[in-house]
């Protein structure tokens, strides 16, 4: 058990996009990352769309540059071609080269280690809606109705999920909807870099911030007694399995296959913007001054650890999800605005 036990839990459990930035927060990995001698592409027929297997080569990197020093930009992305074995050779060249690598931004809390002992007992049940409640009875009855067919598809019998809170409903049945349609998280791409940096040598450093978490037992009793406002989260979460599974597949493939264009067509933050919304304005984020503005408190974090590497390396390898990237708002543009040249892969 590590020293942020508790927190951790409680905030994986949470699967809180804003705070695990290397995928879906509980998703498992179907597939590991390309080895050499991997075989030919080839495509692999799914319930209604092609989707890609075999080698494939991603997105390529952006470059981040002042004077003689430059940062390579990777970009992640979820869910991908689960039986996708991508090749690695480019990213490693570039991290082999590098002398640091910059993790995706996240926040750790802390509890000490024997608090976060004392606290696993009072973690039982936190998925549970609060006074035994059902989905039947915190969902609208059109939004139920929904959830029953795709429940049905996707879940089969498993009755236990009735219990839980609409987020973590809709967690399990995107977990369960993606695997049935080939498609799984981009964890096992972040931890192939990591290892990468490991072979080479080469510096692996975190981004985004640490804190301590006050009174933390309060702030789980407190959660494990109020509804959370969530059914926009669940509804956007149904909408993107029921209506959504083709889209999602073209666009693993687009990243897969390294196709800029479509994945710069790719709407990255509805869902999660919605489902971050359902924890940061619940009563617990709203009553613990830590846990406010976590997204902008990440930003600037990150914009911190990679002005300090384009500073102190002559070059530096990152690794983003494709949604701070991208946009306007993307991290990315901050860099320009402060004068670093930006360019993106073709």
């Amino acid at each position: 058990m590590s020293k942020r036990t508790a927190c951790a839990l409680y905030f994986a459990v949470l699967a809180l996009p804003a705070l695990a930035q290397t995928g879906a927060a509980g998703d498992t990995p179907d597939t590991p990352a390309a080895a050499p001698g991997a075989p030919v592409p080839e495509l692999v027929e799914a319930p209604t769309q092609i989707v890609v297997s075999g080698r494939r080569p991603g997105p390529g990197v952006w470059k981040v540059s002042k004077g003689e020093h430059v940062m390579w930009v990777f970009g992640t992305y979820s869910p991908l071609p689960a039986k996708m074995e991508w090749d690695a050779s480019r990213v490693e060249r570039l991290v082999a080269q590098s002398q640091e690598v910059l993790m995706p931004p996240g926040a750790n809390g802390h509890v000490g280690f024997f608090r976060g002992i004392t606290l696993l007992p009072s973690l039982v049940g936190l998925k549970k809606n609060p006074d035994g409640a059902q989905l039947r009875d915190v969902l609208p009855a059109d939004v139920y109705a929904r959830w029953t067919g795709l429940k049905e598809k996707y879940l089969g019998d498993d009755d236990g999920v009735e219990r839980y809170r609409p987020i973590f409903a809709g967690q399990e049945l995107r977990q369960a909807g993606m695997k049935k349609n080939g498609l799984a998280t981009s964890v096992q791409v972040v931890k192939a870099i990591e290892d990468i940096a490991r072979k080479n040598k080469v510096k692996v450093s975190k981004t985004g911030f640490e804190f301590d978490v006050e009174e933390p037992r309060k702030m789980i009793q407190e959660f494990k007694k109020q509804q959370m406002d969530d059914v926009a989260c669940f509804t956007k979460t149904l909408d993107s399995i029921d209506g959504d599974i083709d889209a999602m597949r073209a666009r693993a493939n687009a990243w897969a296959n390294g196709n800029i264009a479509e994945i710069r067509s790719v709407n990255f933050t509805e869902r999660e913007d919605a489902c971050n919304s359902a924890i940061l304005n619940s009563s617990v984020a709203r009553n613990n001054t830590q846990f406010q503005d976590m997204p902008g408190r990440l930003r600037a974090a990150w914009l911190q650890s990679a002005e300090k590497s384009l500073a102190g390396n002559a070059s530096t390898f990152a690794i983003l999800q494709m949604k701070d990237i991208l946009g306007e708002r993307g991290y990315l543009a901050d860099l320009a605005a402060k004068g670093y040249t930006v360019e993106s892969p073709r």
